[in-house]
């Protein structure tokens, strides 16, 4: 669905993918957590539940220079900082102990304000690599609290403005001059607690340091504080949850459920838990368990007379190069019952429930008549392509390897005499009787798609008219999700077949013509499900082509969806699968547009200036890969 123009023009930012996906991985490495996921938000964040940590935007709209080691620098804090060397434990204690204290804000900013300095020179220590990027952070958030010093003061937020005094002094020494009365505040008493940080080595002497300067500010002020600066222990006190154990479990099944002193500890208990209740699997009497033995009193004794009442088919999708070119086989691997998709394609798509439908043909009398026109408009434009492909393919295989030790003796014996040692014999390349490769194309079916409709099946019937005449097994799916029936508990999402891969060379132009707008799509979904089927196939060349109109858009998908088709279409490169994709427009792209697509898809999206051109595209594309194929074969 189309999503670039909007009218609130300060508020269209968009992500770029590859960065934070690169990101991503870092934090991972730095965790040893591969579960780990990486977002953007306001202020650094932890989200056990979730299993994502947070960087903030503070970075954005800085030189990038600025913006790349500012945001490493907050992956190195919040991975190898504050995940292995913050204690928990000590922290919700704090919090505990101080929650019904008038300042009790600014003591847990303070707190955090002090970790992150010691875990900044923590982390510079065991990684001094890090260093530059530490430096930026220190350069930009001094600013950043010099500048918020004397508008805190003037409107009457002194906490606000001591915190960020503290911040300065911290960073910049003791000695550093500060611009501000502090009246009634006693300043140089609190710099004098304020220089045991520089000792500190772990989160309980910072407690201590943060006590103290907490009383004396409780002297001195009557307002917490206005502004939030640190949103780290917001959620690092949720503990992995309790459950109930059936009475005749015994404590070996119970397992041990001991405190966790760390955010890594935190993190990997909630992982593990969602882990082991992923599934319905789970849902019996016990609210949970561990391990068990079957009751099998109950079981229905065998009868070797009883009669089959009814056959069942497998549902494999692995090779299917040696099966029958029958008229029923492409039924069974069509299915029409929904399916969970679990955590198989992604954390966007948990609640995903998809199914396979057959497309079809529909108004028979008129689709034939616009196969026939469209075929013969098309014919000349696909006659060209498959003479100039077989060209190529004789070429390729007329051409002789030279030169060998070994092999056919050559007509030009002059090697035996010139050379010192001659090598007369060659070879000729073996024959490929047909192009080792596969394709599946996915069509985007949301409601945008619908001035646009008749233009993108002629596209997508002259793809299917080139692959079976070069004799090359292939699937062409729309896809879109049923926003109507969609909720937060269940998103439905529908995959309309119009060529399978067990159709081989079947015609089914009809039921390219058949296929009609829907609703929404979730494209990192799509992509995923067609990588699984590729996957599946034991050619050596396999490439996954989308043909879409816009952004990704579906329930709950129009934050992540970008981030998550880019990751996607990485997930399908690793896989060995070459992800191409066709911008379908009516009118010449933007250029916000282009850089969107080139986010997810990289260098391998091209797009097309109005809707006549999206034959011309597909062949130019198509004509790309298989220059590819061949010379690869």
């Amino acid at each position: 669905m189309v999503k670039m123009n909007r009218f609130i023009q300060f508020n269209d930012e968009t992500v770029d993918t590859q960065t934070l996906l690169l990101y991503e991985r870092l934090g991972r490495a730095l965790s040893d957590a591969q579960y780990l996921e990486l977002t953007e938000r306001k202020l650094l964040e932890f989200r056990p539940k979730e299993s994502i940590v947070s960087m903030s935007v503070f970075w954005r709209h800085r030189p990038e220079e600025v913006m790349h080691f500012g945001r490493l620098s907050d992956v190195y804090l919040l991975t190898a900082g504050f995940w292995k060397h913050f204690n928990v434990q000590t922290w919700i204690q704090f919090t505990r102990k101080i929650e019904l204290d008038t300042f009790q804000n600014f003591a847990k900013e303070l707190l955090l304000l002090l970790e992150e300095f010691r875990l900044m020179d923590k982390v510079i220590q065991e990684r001094p690599g890090t260093t530059t990027a530490f430096n930026t952070r220190r350069n930009a958030y001094v600013t950043f609290h010099k500048n918020s010093v004397h508008p805190n003061m003037q409107k009457g937020f002194l906490a606000d403005g001591l915190l960020n005094e503290l911040f300065i002094l911290l960073h910049e020494g003791m000695f550093a001059q500060s611009e501000v009365d502090w009246g009634p505040i006693p300043i140089d008493l609190i710099k004098s607690i304020l220089e045991n940080a520089y000792d500190a080595i772990n989160t309980q002497d910072n407690v201590f340091i943060v006590e103290r300067i907490a009383g004396i500010v409780e002297q001195s002020l009557h307002q917490d504080l206005f502004h939030q600066y640190y949103s780290i222990g917001d959620s690092i006190s949720e503990q992995t949850p309790d459950f109930h154990y059936h009475k005749g479990l015994g404590e070996i099944d119970e397992g041990e459920e001991g405190k966790k002193e760390t955010i890594e500890e935190v993190f990997r208990s909630w992982h593990e838990e969602n882990e082991r209740e992923a599934g319905i699997h789970l849902e019996y009497e016990l609210e949970h368990g561990r391990s068990g033995k079957s009751d099998g009193s109950g079981a229905t004794p065998g009868n070797e007379d009883a009669q089959v009442e009814e056959i069942g088919f497998g549902q494999s999708e692995g090779d299917v190069s040696t099966s029958s070119d029958g008229e029923e086989s492409d039924e069974i691997e069509v299915r029409e019952s929904k399916r969970n998709t679990g955590k198989m394609f992604g954390k966007e798509h948990l609640n995903v429930v998809y199914e396979e439908q057959r497309i079809e043909p529909v108004n028979e009398t008129e689709n034939r008549r616009k196969l026939i026109s469209w075929r013969e408009l098309q014919r000349p434009f696909v006659r060209s392509f498959i003479e100039e492909m077989k060209k190529r393919i004789d070429l390729k295989e007329d051409s002789k390897r030279e030169r060998l030790m070994k092999g056919r003796l050559s007509s030009k014996l002059t090697t035996l005499v010139v050379d010192e040692r001659p090598k007369p014999f060659y070879r000729k390349n073996a024959p490929s009787v047909n192009l080792d490769a596969v394709f599946g194309l996915l069509v985007d079916g949301s409601a945008s798609m619908i001035d646009k409709l008749d233009e993108t099946k002629q596209a997508v019937l002259l793809f299917h008219d080139v692959l079976n005449e070069l004799k090359v097994i292939h699937e062409i799916s729309l896809y879109y999700e049923e926003a109507d029936k969609a909720s937060a508990e269940i998103q439905p999402n529908v995959f309309g077949l119009m060529h399978t891969f067990m159709d081989r060379n079947r015609d089914n132009g009809m039921s390219i013509l058949s296929f009609d707008t829907n609703e929404d799509n979730r494209d990192g979904f799509a992509i995923r499900w067609m990588s699984d089927r590729l996957s599946a196939r034991q050619e050596k060349h396999k490439f996954l082509l989308v043909f879409s109109d816009g952004e990704p858009s579906a329930y709950g998908y129009d934050r992540n969806g970008i981030l998550d088709t880019a990751e996607a279409v990485m997930e399908a490169e690793k896989r060995g699968i070459s992800v191409i994709h066709l911008f379908l427009s009516s009118e010449e792209p933007l250029e916000e547009q282009k850089e969107l697509f080139t986010m997810i898809f990289g260098n391998k999206t091209a797009s097309s200036s109005n809707v006549e051109d999206f034959t011309d595209q597909t062949l130019r594309i198509l004509r790309k890969l298989f220059t590819i194929v061949i010379r690869n074969t």
